[in-house]
């Protein structure tokens, strides 16, 4: 009997797990038992079962602070190990995904415009800043394989390459755009580095329209990206249609991406780490790799988001800084262990 479906029943409790758990990191000392009474004390029908006990002030807390956090944490991590999942079978390369190709730094662009529009011609459009940022992520996605493309071919290294230099000068941009912000660069600095700080509800609710469906159309093309793993010309041959598959794929790749970093800034390496990680251990069927990389990316990214937050309290580091301590070792150890496939 396959081990794939307890693994998955597996990281869905410990996801649940996860959850409860970091909800009570915080500077308010508020146990797991206590959050799972405020929690059933808020569901209708079950009000009755909770005798409230404890200070009306953790409802706030709880409900109101962290467990958005958590939650968007979750979203997050499972969001970009998705988009990674898909990039690295599309591209055929466990070095690819949204941060090394530059479809990250694209839609850190976009949203950087959008969130510098408000800023200086007064605008409000919070709920436009996830569609400025897919944009970014699509054209940046699109200079980036364009420029790697050699004929009908994308060479991996010409693609990572690539995806430095668009990523250097999207960051360039960036830079510009923060100098000419003034005031506000603080703001859009700590954005850019990634964090989960401050966050509530309404980014859940913005950007799970977009995740959804980005995430259902991976899904349903996840048959035909295995066919296409064995090679372009024998899945046509064997009645799939590839452009538009591959099309599919990435414009669903970077519309998840530009969605979660319209709320979190760059988190790097979530899509390289967790994907890779995961494949080893259900092996490379997308139905069962994408599933599997999304829990456990969430569960991976709300651990991390809880480190940042006691690492070096009071103060709070951002997640993408963590992230990067972590995956670019890793990304060194990708680079080494196939660099006998990187050959020009």
């Amino acid at each position: 009997m396959s081990r794939r479906p307890f693994i998955i029943l597996f990281l869905i409790g410990f996801a649940l797990f996860s959850m409860v758990v970091t909800t009570t990191i915080g500077v308010a000392d508020i146990s797991s038992i206590d959050v799972f009474k405020i929690i059933i004390s808020k569901i209708p029908g079950l009000t009755f079962l909770i005798e409230q006990d404890w200070p009306s002030t953790w409802d706030t807390i709880i409900l109101q602070m962290r467990m958005p956090r958590v939650a968007l944490g979750f979203i997050v991590g499972a969001s970009l190990s998705i988009a990674g999942a898909a990039f690295q079978g599309l591209l055929r390369n466990p070095l690819a995904d949204p941060y090394t190709i530059g479809v990250s730094s694209g839609a850190a662009l976009g949203a950087t415009i959008a969130m510098f529009l408000q800023t200086s011609l007064n605008m409000t459009f919070q709920i436009g800043i996830p569609f400025f940022a897919f944009l970014g992520a699509i054209i940046a996605l699109a200079f980036v394989y364009n420029l790697a493309r050699v004929g009908n071919t994308v060479p991996v290294v010409t693609l990572l390459l690539a995806g430095v230099v668009i990523s250097s000068f999207l960051s360039a941009v960036i830079s510009l755009l923060m100098l000419l912000a003034g005031e506000h660069i603080r703001g859009i600095y700590f954005w850019l580095v990634g964090g989960l700080s401050l966050r509530n509800w309404s980014h859940v609710l913005m950007i799970l329209p977009y995740i959804i469906a980005g995430s259902v159309a991976i899904m349903f093309w996840s048959r035909d990206l295995n066919v296409i793993l064995l090679g372009e010309e024998e899945a046509a041959n064997l009645g799939i249609e590839v452009e538009k598959v591959k099309k599919i794929m990435l414009v669903a790749a970077s519309l998840i991406t530009g969605a979660v970093v319209s709320v979190s800034g760059m988190i790097g390496f979530v899509g390289l780490i967790i994907p890779h990680t995961v494949r080893m251990i259900v092996g490379p069927d997308h139905r069962i790799l994408i599933p599997t990389s999304a829990l456990f990316g969430g569960i991976y990214l709300i651990w991390i988001d809880s480190l940042a937050r006691t690492v070096m309290a009071p103060v709070e580091v951002p997640v993408g800084i963590i992230t990067a301590f972590l995956g670019a070792p890793f990304f060194i150890y990708l680079l080494r262990s196939k660099r006998k496939d990187f050959r020009f």
